[in-house]
């Protein structure tokens, strides 16, 4: 059961998908096959009777429930399991943005987050953007600047989608100041035309570059504080290091919460600093939003 064999991609997603069940909930039976890939009661049996001829050791028949049930022995054979993965997927279930017919979790948790405003991206214009970006074109847009008090039409050529963590930029170079820069989606009032772009995507350097934020736990923290700290983000050592586009390192440090001196908030409140602060801080810009 350690190799996992080659089978055909529609037949080894409903093995991924019965694993998935058995993992994350401890149980799968046919009725969770049916719903999902719309198929009949026989093809059902079938493709849990291939998977227990597979993984045998890894699912029981639990007669008295009338399911199948995920066994101590069980080890993964088709699936790698992902917190973060099946986290989003109950966050995007919870904000109403996954229909759950979409999603292969069965019993959704209860979930809530932090509200944020909706963005108002228009559909048409950020199917335009897509299409210049795949085009490698550029498109006039209508944009409301925060350097100037009304929208004005203006050239860009977009070659890719950012997002800070609350709101999606187009990363293009502006004809009009001759840099790229970031444009935000929901202040694109507009598109019309579109034309073959002189700029190279390949030029926009500090969308390209990497740069690695090494964060630790706060010093000033308990023992047992800064291990909390470091099981949060991962860390080994003492430390995690982070890779960021260098256009996003603005946005990276503001989120994370290392834009400010460490020392101005108490060490419960910043819990993480910078490591190689001075090797990073003389990179960030002002994010390059227009």
């Amino acid at each position: 059961m350690d190799e996992k064999p080659s089978l055909r991609w529609g037949v080894e997603r409903k093995l991924e998908f019965i694993e998935f069940r058995l993992f994350w909930e401890g149980y799968v039976n046919r009725s969770d096959l049916i719903e999902t890939f719309n198929e009949s009661a026989n093809q059902a049996s079938s493709d849990l009777n291939r998977y227990l001829t597979l993984a045998p050791d890894n699912m029981t028949y639990d007669k008295s429930a009338r399911t199948y049930v995920r066994a101590s022995a069980f080890k993964p054979l088709f699936l790698k399991p992902d917190a973060s993965f099946y986290l989003s997927q109950v966050r995007s279930l919870g904000d109403g943005l996954l229909d759950q017919r979409a999603s292969w979790i069965g019993n959704v948790p209860e979930f809530g987050s932090i509200p944020f405003p909706a963005r108002g991206v228009l559909p048409p214009v950020l199917r335009a953007i897509v299409v210049a970006i795949r085009r490698r074109e550029a498109i006039e847009i209508c944009y409301q600047s925060m350097s100037s008090s009304d929208p004005q039409w203006r050239w860009i050529a977009p070659h890719a989608l950012g997002f800070d963590g609350f709101r999606w930029h187009a990363r293009a170079f502006c004809e009009k100041d001759g840099l790229f820069k970031d444009f935000v989606l929901s202040r694109i009032a507009e598109t019309r035309h579109s034309r073959q772009s002189v700029a190279q995507a390949s030029d926009d350097s500090a969308w390209h570059d990497l740069v690695s934020l090494d964060i630790g736990a706060h010093p000033s923290l308990s023992d047992g504080q800064r291990r909390a700290i470091e099981l949060d983000y991962g860390m080994v050592d003492g430390a995690v290091r982070i890779p960021v586009r260098r256009a996003l390192l603005y946005y990276a440090l503001k989120r994370l919460g290392l834009d400010t001196d460490p020392s101005a908030r108490k060490p419960k409140d910043q819990q993480i600093v910078l490591l190689n602060a001075a090797d990073v801080m003389g990179l960030v810009g002002n994010g390059g939003t227009s």
